[in-house]
């Protein structure tokens, strides 16, 4: 299939990069400044070269990516809150031309869930989204497998820098301050890590997550949300004398989606460190389903938009 890309952040790069192991073609590639567009293919190769070496993919506008000639949208802007804008125009213009759509960004999926049902409803484009909870780990599809009304909760473990930073503490006996500092250093957090330790990253996951369930429709402002950084120091310490541990859990279930700070068994399988994500998944029939994995990272969340790209053809 022919893919536009929008976003060549690490995501998106890995995406235009890893497509053609798939069979598929990139014909477009867009930055916020820029677009290589080529209805035969663009030389992904160069366009990613010029991204390193110039801050520019391409000699086009970033506008003339929609207009490109593709079978699938590919969406991987950086997510934001509230309208979910830019994103979600990109996903209204795509649907509106009959194209489908892939998103591995979070905002449109998470803050305007029923606005984009509806714009799939009138298109013969549809809209997957596997990427945007849990990274490379298939939560949608085995929600999907095995039907939304048949799963009766969801919780895990979904921001991989906030549990590096609590599996860390809790393992080295270290304070916050200094375990964050080393996870960004080894660029496992970002400079600006509020996204992540204040829960907001795990909480518009469980919003997605409580979308597809089909409770009802809610956004990031439905959820109850708290935060790591306020953890006290000798929280994790005292967890351990009792033979437990802390992590950030956040749950999508009938009464609502919460996320914060959990004691959970020190060996129990919510307790997975590092980066590493896991949900659970309480099903009516089949009891509960354990799914683990690397939850981040450009490579690991391309696998999951070009499954998703691969069910669009199938």
């Amino acid at each position: 299939m022919k893919l536009a890309v929008l976003g060549a952040g690490a995501v998106g790069r890995s995406v235009a990069d890893l497509a053609g192991e798939y069979g598929h073609e990139i014909t477009a590639l867009a930055d916020s400044s820029s677009a290589a567009v080529d209805a035969d293919g663009i030389d992904v190769a160069a366009a990613l070269a010029g991204k390193d070496e110039e801050g520019r993919v391409g000699s086009a506008a970033p506008e003339d990516a929609l207009d490109a000639e593709y079978d699938v949208l590919v969406e991987a802007t950086p997510t934001t809150l509230g309208d979910a804008e830019p994103g979600f125009g990109h996903v209204r213009a795509a649907l509106e031309a009959d194209r489908h759509v892939v998103l591995a960004n979070k905002g449109p999926v998470a803050e305007r869930y029923a606005d984009l049902r509806e714009l799939e409803r009138d298109s013969d484009g549809r809209v997957r989204f596997e990427a945007t909870v849990g990274g490379a780990i298939p939560v949608l599809s085995t929600v999907e497998s095995y039907g939304p009304d048949t799963i009766s909760a969801a919780r895990g473990v979904l921001n991989g820098t906030a549990n590096f930073v609590l599996s860390r503490m809790a393992a080295e006996g270290l304070g916050y301050e200094h375990v964050l500092a080393e996870a960004q250093d080894l660029g496992v957090a970002e400079a600006d890590p509020s996204f992540d330790v204040n829960g907001t990253d795990a909480a518009l996951k469980c919003v997605i997550l409580a979308n597809v369930l089909g409770n009802r429709e809610y956004s990031l402002d439905d959820a109850e949300v708290e935060g790591i950084a306020d953890l006290p120091g000798n929280a994790l310490e005292l967890a351990g004398e009792d033979g437990r541990t802390v992590r950030l859990i956040g749950e999508a279930t009938p009464e609502g989606v919460r996320v914060g700070p959990r004691l959970v068994p020190e060996n129990g399988t919510l307790a997975v460190s590092g980066t590493r994500n896991i949900v659970q998944l309480e099903t009516d029939h089949a009891g509960r389903l354990n799914l683990s994995g690397r939850g981040a990272g450009g490579p690991e969340t391309a696998t999951a938009v070009l499954a998703d790209v691969n069910r669009l053809g199938n």
